[in-house]
């Protein structure tokens, strides 16, 4: 695992993240990020941040806690720009620590750059031993860090160029978003272990976010997911997308399906509220338990239980107890 230059390993794991970006001249897009990552709040609880790009440079503004304690209206109306990204972190073991609150803010031999990043890289320690050879200093203790000053310095003739050479770096499972002054970017692992979609805004403007819930709650249109392996740059001049390394096999993690991920967003082309209605009629099948009381997880196994629950009260239940239902696991 890593060093004493990250946190601890049970920290390392936080994978579960939300990442937001925004890319819609003329639009108020903090606030719209702001909105964005609220819809995304059940994806981390620990901190929030938001980062801004004005074609000059790059304002930030981030904080420990949920998207509501970390901004007030005020807060808003210092993130002016025409492009935005947001992020929401997930909590788990370990130590919190308001310099690792994302997104993180770099500087390199490309200029100012924010990144918010959803996943966790496996070589990171190794990448960040090279970049401190290089003379990179850090702030943080996070991977992400070092996904965004390999970035902010990777070599190429453009940021698709730039973004592309990064992803042949990294291992493991990311899903990143990167703000410069001038231009969106958007970067998915070769698994697809985490969801990354795309979104169209009010006919000119351009949405990346983790859950296509994150469109729905600003009124855009769903458009496609970003591919495995792939890199998107947004700019002045449209979309621009790229294979930038090889698809592998797909990897989606299992538990976006089960409870992570909220039951209307759209993942691999499928609604998750009746794929988990699905699931709790299967469990029912395959683990009855006869039960007077049936409780589902919220925004998880909710969808679950009732299914699995009148499954089995139907063809289990005895006729003299109609209010019997039966209990699956996914209920717990």
């Amino acid at each position: 695992m890593h060093s004493k230059r990250f946190d601890s390993p049970g920290e390392t794991w936080r994978e579960k993240c939300g990442v937001f970006g925004v890319y819609a001249p003329g639009e108020d897009v903090s606030r719209i990020t702001f909105y964005g990552i609220y819809a995304l709040q059940h994806r981390g609880q620990e901190s929030a941040g938001i980062a801004t790009a004005d074609g000059f440079g790059i304002h930030l503004h981030s904080g420990m806690g949920l998207v509501s304690q970390v901004f007030e209206e005020n807060d808003l109306g210092y993130l002016p720009g025409h492009a935005a990204i947001g992020h929401t972190r997930y909590s788990t073991t370990g130590s919190s620590r308001k310099e690792n609150a994302q997104p993180v803010r770099v500087d390199g031999a490309h200029g100012p750059l924010a990144m918010g990043h959803n996943g966790n890289l496996i070589n990171a320690e190794l990448l960040r031993y090279d970049l401190e050879s290089q003379g990179h200093e850090f702030t943080g203790s996070t991977d992400t860090e070092v996904a965004a000053k390999m970035l902010a310095s990777a070599p190429g003739a453009d940021w698709l160029e730039r973004a592309s050479n990064t992803m042949k770096a990294l291992a493991g499972a990311y899903c990143l978003v990167a703000l410069t002054p001038d231009v969106l970017i958007a970067m998915r692992d070769p698994y697809g272990v985490r969801p990354l979609c795309i979104g169209k805004l009010n006919g000119n403007g351009w949405i990346v976010a983790s859950e296509s819930c994150a469109l729905d709650h600003l009124g855009a249109e769903f458009v496609r997911e970003v591919e495995p392996g792939e890199a998107v740059v947004i700019d002045e001049q449209g979309l621009h997308a790229m294979q930038a390394v090889e698809k592998k096999r797909n990897a989606l993690c299992v538990f976006e399906y089960i409870y992570f991920a909220r039951p209307d967003s759209i993942i691999r082309g499928k609604l998750l509220h009746p794929m988990r209605m699905n699931m709790g009629r299967e469990l029912a099948r395959q683990a009855p338990v006869d039960a007077d009381l049936v409780i589902g997880v919220p925004d998880s196994a909710t969808a679950a239980a009732p299914r699995g629950s009148s499954r089995t009260a139907t063809s289990a239940a005895p006729s003299s107890s109609p209010t019997s239902a039966c209990a699956t696991r996914a209920s717990t």
